[in-house]
């Protein structure tokens, strides 16, 4: 009798055991997990989106770049051939307008890349403070399932 008691007993113990690790989880921890993983998606999504803005506008900025150092490089030549021709005033007013044309390309690039760049800042910033606002809420709804 003793000994079927105790082997009760452990047996008892045992599936309380088991049964504390099988519980699922509260309707409160499910909510604060829910909120968690939304957050992180749209936080790496913001971050994707503005990583390939970033690098849109830098490929842009080159483009300009190098469309401004062409013209200068062909300005430059005409330059060279006035000059040879001896019309010195002609050949500064080509080399000149070569510089200005590249400044212009190039600070056209450079407001590009800027506006790309502050609309990847915008779309990331925005998709994180969305998934901080869904996870909060979840946050004030799994406090009230408590």
């Amino acid at each position: 009798m003793k000994t079927a008691l105790a082997i009760t007993a452990s047996l008892l113990i045992l599936s309380t055991s088991a049964f504390a690790e099988d519980v699922p989880p509260s309707r409160a921890d499910r909510l604060d997990k829910r909120g968690d993983r939304i957050e992180q998606r749209l936080d790496k999504r913001g971050d994707g989106i503005e990583e390939r803005r970033d690098r849109r506008g830098e490929r842009i900025e080159k483009r300009f770049d190098e469309r401004g150092d062409r013209i200068e490089e062909r300005l430059d030549a005409r330059a060279e051939k006035a000059r040879a021709a001896g019309n010195e005033q002609r050949a500064e007013r080509l080399e000149n307008k070569g510089d200005r044309i590249e400044q212009r390309l190039d600070n056209k690039g450079e407001r590009i890349e800027n506006r790309h760049e502050r609309r990847g800042d915008r779309a990331d910033g925005r998709l994180d403070r969305k998934g901080e606002r869904i996870n909060d809420r979840l946050d004030r709804r799994s406090q009230r399932a408590n």
